[in-house]
């Protein structure tokens, strides 16, 4: 289904060149909602410039942070103070799974890189009875439901851009050097095979093309 001419593509393709802004970071605050105010350990797969990790690590006893980037992990730990609990590594968030028992994991715009089964299990195994899982993550859009969200985000996108950015064009910050891959699952898909792994999970479409997903661990 095509919403948007290639020309108004290009068009804001170009706007957002000039006016960037995180569409993950503004989950941040959202995702800090679903978690209780302290817990011990937490995990953050998919950390990138650690933004998250360092938001959990004020609640947090130890943060583990991963990514497969070596770049992006090694501006994050530039970036993290040293008296902040976070530990960066480079690792493959499933084949390398950090070992241990977390409180709180959480993944954002991450879990279309993994075997997204394989990974949920992951998740589980190493969730703490009583811990929270929170996945912001891409879909591949399907329904008239999901197209219909897109072409609202799109306004959405160009008032929160201009609002960051107070008008003003600025550089866009350093960004990963992984290759980066587009959503190959439906929401609907996710939904359906997220529910098989967690039962209870809890998912929901969002704006700015991300849903979320939040499972507590019996």
């Amino acid at each position: 289904m095509k919403i948007l001419s290639p020309r108004v593509l290009r068009a804001l393709e170009r706007f957002n060149a000039a006016y960037p802004w995180d569409h993950n970071a503004h989950y941040h605050r959202w995702i800090l909602r679903q978690l209780p105010r302290r817990f011990n350990h937490a995990l953050d797969i998919g950390s990138g410039s650690g933004d998250l990790a360092r938001l959990l690590a004020r609640r947090a006893a130890a943060v583990k942070a991963v990514d497969s980037d070596p770049v992006i992990t090694a501006q994050a730990q530039e970036l993290t103070p040293a008296a902040l609990p976070v530990t960066f590594t480079v690792a493959d968030a499933v084949a390398e799974f950090p070992a241990g028992s977390y409180d709180v994991i959480t993944c954002v715009a991450a879990i279309h890189h993994l075997p997204f089964v394989q990974a949920l299990a992951c998740f589980r195994r190493h969730l703490a009875p009583g811990g929270t899982l929170v996945v912001v993550g891409l879909s591949r859009a399907q329904t008239p439901g999901d197209h219909l969200l897109g072409v609202v985000a799109i306004p959405a996108n160009a008032a929160m851009g201009w609002l960051k950015n107070r008008g003003r064009p600025t550089a866009r910050p350093v960004s990963m050097t992984a290759p980066t891959r587009s959503a190959d699952m439906t929401f609907d898909d996710i939904v359906r095979e997220a529910r098989d792994v967690l039962p209870g999970a809890r998912l929901r479409r969002r704006l700015f093309w991300r849903y979320t997903l939040v499972w507590n661990h019996p």
